[in-house]
């Protein structure tokens, strides 16, 4: 079930060394520019043929974050 978490949840999963796997849905580009640190990235246009190589761990928790203002 997707929950939305804030900045700072986020923040604590990291201090806290939670298992969790983090992807950036910008395009390569600005993904190459600058991420978050351990974030993976996969476009939107490319989630169905990377998804399954980048995250095969079904039941893991995921976080998904992209360039918004929130």
């Amino acid at each position: 079930m997707a929950k939305t978490i804030s900045r700072n949840e986020l923040s604590e999963k990291i201090a806290r060394g939670d298992s969790f796997r983090l992807v950036e849905t910008l395009p390569a580009t600005a993904f190459q520019h600058a991420h978050l640190p351990g974030a993976i990235n996969m476009p939107p246009d490319q989630v169905q043929q990377l998804a399954a190589t980048l995250l095969p761990e079904k039941q893991a928790d995921i976080i998904v974050y992209c360039a918004s203002p929130t």
